[in-house]
């Protein structure tokens, strides 16, 4: 299944996204995430009575983030060239950090570039949306079996204050510093190598595929859940490729992946 999450006469609805002639429309309602609370308290409460709506485009709609995670967990440096294109070393093991979920902002929502940063960037990746709980995952696990879908995400980064600071908290969490979706799906196939595109003002400036990992999604999750337990619908961004840039006032940038949509915000200053 393909769904989304946005605004309709002030409320909240799931709607199931398809492909229709090559464009993407909400063909009617899809079920709700059950760790999304507040939208289930809604329900039980007679808040949302608007289940029933007509098709409509998915760029014609409020959108909001597809889910509600308790945490976001980052994988830093996962593609070589990006490692290089930065000049770190290689990693020996995932390197992770975390993003605040105050962080997220939906598709056509727009980026706030803040006034303590000089130069903040672009990082386009693919995220994983987690299915169920699950700690201490093996590496020979099925990793689909606690994977609900994949949608994408652009992890904003203060270039300057993650050269600053000792950890990447504040460079990585600025509110809008975490743009994801439009849609999550579950149709894609990872094993047989996703391409992902990030382009500035329609110019393409990266562009990977899932087969480059450093490490792949069963490492990630392995190394991941031997010390944090991931709960249903936390997001895992799985890793930026090389190209990353600076972005600008005025500036629109979008992430793209075949089966996900275009991940589209603008930027402004703050």
């Amino acid at each position: 299944m393909n769904y989304c999450r946005f605004l309709l006469n002030d409320q909240i609805h799931y709607g199931a996204v398809e492909d229709v002639d090559g464009d993407l429309w909400i063909a009617g309602p899809a079920p709700a995430p059950t760790e999304d609370l507040a939208y289930r308290l809604a329900l039980e409460q007679g808040e949302i009575k608007n289940f029933d709506f007509q098709p409509m485009p998915l760029a014609a709609a409020d959108l909001l983030p597809p889910v509600t995670p308790s945490k976001i967990v980052c994988v830093g440096r996962n593609y070589r060239e990006h490692v290089q294109e930065l000049g770190n070393e290689m990693p020996a093991e995932p390197l992770l950090f975390f993003k605040p979920p105050s962080s997220l902002l939906a598709s056509g929502g727009t980026v706030r570039l803040p006034a303590l940063s000089s130069r903040v960037d672009f990082e386009g990746e693919l995220a994983l949306v987690i299915g169920r709980k699950v700690r201490k995952l093996s590496p020979e696990h099925n990793w689909r079996d606690v994977v609900r879908g994949f949608t994408l995400a652009n992890d904003i980064s203060a270039r300057d204050l993650q050269k600053k600071d000792a950890q990447w908290t504040r460079a990585k969490g600025f509110d809008t510093f975490c743009p994801v979706g439009p849609v999550v799906s579950d149709e894609l196939d990872l094993d047989a190598g996703l391409t992902i595109e990030t382009r500035l003002n329609g110019e393409v400036r990266q562009r990977g595929s899932t087969l480059d990992f450093i490490f792949s999604v069963p490492v990630l999750l392995s190394a991941i859940t031997a010390a944090i337990t991931l709960e249903a619908g936390d997001l895992v961004l799985t890793g930026t490729p090389s190209g990353v840039g600076p972005l600008t006032p005025g500036d629109r940038v979008q992430v793209s992946m075949t089966g996900l949509g275009v991940l589209e915000n603008g930027i402004e200053a703050d």
